[in-house]
Formats: C-alpha cells, structure tokens, sequence
C-alpha cells in the first residue's frame, strides 16, 4: 500500500514538474547560446481584486410563524419558507447576499417587506432562510450583507425550455 502511495506520488510530482510529461529540459550546451533566461523579477503578474466592500454588516433575526399568512410591506402574503427578508431602507425586490459570520454560510434572499423593528439589527429573514444559515436556535446572529445584481443570478440558472 505505501510502495503504491509512493509511486503515485512520484508520478504527481513528476506531472507537475512538466519532467514526466515529455517536456523539454534545459538546453545543452549547442543550444546554451540561442535561449534566453527570464529575469524572475519581470514576471507578468495580475493584480489582486480587492475584496468587494459588503453593503453593511450588523445582527440578523429572524421572524416565522406569528407573521404566516400576513400581507408583508411588498403586498405578497408572507411565508416563512420562503427565502425573503424585511429590510428598512433597500427598494423591495432586491436581492442581497446574507452571510452569517459566524460559521460562513450564505444565501440570496429578496427584500419583500419592511423591518426590522428592534433597535440594532439590519436585517430579518425568514424562518427558512435563518435554518439554511444556520442561526435558527440562536435566535440572532452577526451577519454581512452584499447586493447581488439579478443578471448575475439570472446567469446561475440553468436556461429554461420553452413549450
């Protein structure tokens, strides 16, 4: 078992060296005069993106069962397993990005009602949205929150069949 961890090792290693591979080594001594060595320091480089500045980071909540069935700020019926969520100032029917920061778990929710109404929180979501973040025990939690333009979720669709 270990002989053949070993040789599969040496195989990858060989693949990423480009040596296993049938490529061309350094050149010999006919061939010294023609090629030029690259100056490490020229290398292209791209530069870094900077990370995208989130839209606001504050607490989360949730809200679930009391408002079921009850009109929301947009005029649709609430429903707490949809992924929705109340914002005080965001135009209804955007669409945000909720990442809980404390375990890294996301989801694009659509702004469709109007809140939160405690002091200190930036956001309410849905029941379902607060079980696939994973805060729906705790109650609250400290999230960050980024606007995702719909062509960009329009993209990550598969293409529709018409009839």
């Amino acid at each position: 078992m270990r002989r053949r961890i070993a040789y599969g090792l040496a195989a990858l290693s060989l693949a990423a060296s480009g040596l296993g591979a049938g490529a061309a080594g350094e050149p010999n001594s006919s061939e010294a005069g023609i090629t030029q060595k690259l100056n490490p320091s020229a290398a292209i480089s791209t530069p870094r993106q900077p990370a995208a500045k989130p839209f606001q980071v504050g607490v989360a909540s949730w809200y679930g069962d009391y408002f079921q069935g009850r009109p929301t700020a947009s005029g649709e019926l609430y429903d707490m397993h949809d992924l929705t969520a109340a914002h005080p100032t965001l135009p209804l029917g955007t669409l945000v990005r909720v990442t809980n920061l404390r375990n890294g778990r996301s989801v694009v929710l659509r702004i469709n009602d109007r809140g939160p109404v405690v002091d200190g929180r930036i956001i309410d979501v849905t029941y379902n949205a607060a079980k696939v973040l994973d805060f729906k025990a705790r109650g609250l939690t400290r999230v960050r929150l980024d606007l995702v333009p719909h062509q960009t979720l329009a993209m990550s669709r598969p293409p529709v069949a018409l009839p």
